[in-house]
């Protein structure tokens, strides 16, 4: 019998394959009741167990294949950190004396009550965090059971393996990426977790979040797996896995094909320019913008350069990394957006109490203006590397003009500071702002005669403007980029910087979305910043465009409020003569 299963996809297609199902998590940890003598050498099996996870990680860490995702390295020095964290690698132990119990059950207590805290967090990001937490107690655990984890003979598998687990770590990731393994289902997993991220930079089709995978799918059973749709299919029948077979055939050729335009300039139809930009969030990730066939940086999230540590990086620090993208861009546009912390990402030395409502709290600029050293710190550290490439300056999170003047002004001081120093920077410095809130999308018309250009932040303007947490299971069906007042904000705003000959773009999600691009291009998009795995998809959809023909069709879709005629308009928009 078939069995259908709905998770989030992660892209990459179709697969068929045989399941190999990798081991469980700590289910069957069972209670050990320890006598007085026996808690010291117990304590000691489990601080070995900490330092040989250590080991392994850091081994990993230096072992990264060359050609693995930019955010490999990053993740696992995540790791290698929270195993200092006390309350992975001392409170266990607390628990042994206390509990007068086993290590593994000591662990799974102290597990128990990290998860708890994690899931009374809002914001999504910050929650999402859990799942490193787990993947480092579980390495701990494996290591208790004696056993290391079985990814390490993926690389002897059939090609048409599909891993099933209940979670993957950016340490398993090291051996998946040279392995020859067809795609990967997991049980757990969010949008913005650190394993859908990887997936999304390793391109193989992938599902998350399908919560009872592992425990319904047998070993070597026919699967499969939709990473465009997040569906996967149990024991498929003959005339389903007849049809993901097709569809499965198209996607490998459409791969084919798109390959073959990367050098190609993104011109539509009718000779329109598009400029196709990478959202980027380490230094490491620039080296790969431009084999990607991005023209430049559309957005370095650099906030990335400040989380996972424990202490704020230094002037120096950041000139370093911002220097090192400038210069692998090669004079390409690099757009760094100033650090976008505070709500869902929150470093452990930046102490602001916890807020009731932390989205609408001290976050994006409002965090900068109010930590006025921290942000021209970093100011200064992106006007020095401006002197080694076309660095641009976007402001965060701005809610109306008063802010984006407070911002300016710190720069401007930034900018005193320098000269007053003698520390070169560039005479002309493009500096843009963010429309990420509806209230700074309805003023933007105020915007204009202070920027040199706008960015819009879809996945932020959709929430807001919504009032949906698209990671939250019981709405996310209302999260929607087509709902008419989110189509309405972003066309006001393209419309307003256009009149105003103010470049503007959008770098969220939406950007991506090939089924998307003919829509922004008929409301006047002429900068999309993306994912670079989602760029040559995007391109293809430019290159079959003409505006002359998209624009009275996507003004049609404009003037409708109703969800099913937009719906119906977008289908036949993509469905053209020239799609």
């Amino acid at each position: 019998m078939s069995i259908v299963l709905h998770g989030v996809p992660i892209g990459g297609g179709v697969a068929i394959g045989r399941a190999h199902l990798l081991s469980q998590s700590m289910d069957d940890v069972v209670h050990l009741a320890l006598e007085d003598s026996e808690i010291a050498a117990e304590q000691q099996r489990f601080d070995s167990a900490v330092r040989d996870t250590r080991k392994q990680l850091e081994l990993l860490w230096g072992s990264i294949p060359e050609n693995a995702p930019a955010e490999l390295g990053a993740f696992l020095s995540l790791h290698i950190m929270l195993l200092s964290d006390v309350t992975i690698s001392r409170d266990p132990r607390d628990l042994i004396e206390s509990q007068r119990c086993n290590a593994e059950w000591a662990l799974k207590l102290q597990c128990d009550t990290l998860v708890e805290q994690f899931d009374a967090i809002e914001e999504d990001y910050l929650r999402e965090r859990k799942h490193d937490v787990l993947q480092v107690v579980e390495r701990i655990f494996k290591n208790l059971a004696g056993h290391s984890t079985d990814l390490q003979f993926v690389e002897d598998m059939d090609e048409d393996a599909i891993l099933v687990a209940h979670d993957l770590s950016p340490a398993d990731m090291v051996y998946f990426k040279d392995s020859s393994v067809a795609a990967f289902v997991t049980d757990v997993g969010g949008a913005t977790s650190h394993t859908a991220i990887l997936g999304r930079s390793l391109d193989l089709p992938s599902v998350i979040a399908l919560h009872h995978a592992r425990e319904l799918i047998r070993e070597d059973e026919l699967i499969v797996v939709d990473g465009q749709q997040g569906v996967l299919i149990i024991n498929p029948e003959e005339s389903v896995l007849a049809e993901y077979r097709r569809r499965q055939r198209n996607w490998i050729e459409a791969r084919r094909k798109l390959s073959s335009i990367r050098k190609t300039d993104a011109i539509t139809q009718d000779g329109t320019a598009i400029e196709l930009l990478a959202n980027i969030e380490l230094p490491q990730d620039a080296a790969n913008v431009l084999e990607s066939g991005a023209v430049g940086v559309g957005l370095f999230r650099s906030e990335f350069l400040f989380l996972g540590r424990d202490s704020l990086p230094s002037e120096d620090e950041q000139f370093a990394a911002y220097r090192e993208v400038a210069e692998a861009t090669r004079g390409a546009p690099v757009t760094v957006r100033t650090m976008d912390l505070g709500a869902d990402k929150n470093p452990r030395w930046l102490n602001h109490g916890a807020a009731e409502n932390p989205a609408l709290g001290l976050t994006g600029v409002r965090l900068c203006l109010a930590e006025p050293l921290m942000f021209r710190a970093q100011l200064r550290a992106l006007l020095r590397a401006t002197v080694y490439g076309k660095i641009r300056i976007l402001f965060p999170m701005i809610n109306g003009l008063g802010e984006l003047k407070q911002a300016l002004a710190q720069l401007e001081y930034a900018k005193k500071e320098l000269r007053e120093e003698n520390i070169p920077f560039a005479d002309k410095v493009e500096v843009g702002a963010m429309i990420e809130i509806p209230s700074a999308a309805l003023v933007v018309g105020s915007f204009v005669k202070y920027v040199d250009f706008l960015s819009i932040g879809t996945n932020d303007l959709i929430q807001y403007t919504l009032a949906v947490d698209r990671n939250d299971d019981s709405v996310s069906h209302l999260y929607d980029p087509v709902h008419p007042a989110v189509l309405k904000l972003i066309s006001h705003t393209i419309k307003t910087a256009t009149k105003a000959g103010v470049q503007v773009s959008v770098c969220g999600e939406m950007a991506g979305d090939e089924r998307l691009t003919r829509l922004l291009l008929g409301m006047g998009l002429r900068r999309f910043s993306m994912h670079p795995a989602n760029l040559l998809a995007v391109k293809q959809n430019v290159l079959n465009s003409d505006l002359d023909t998209l624009a009275p069709q996507v003004a049609r879709i404009l003037r409708s409020e109703d969800p099913d005629r937009i719906a119906d308009l977008l289908t036949q928009l993509n469905a053209g003569p020239d799609a």
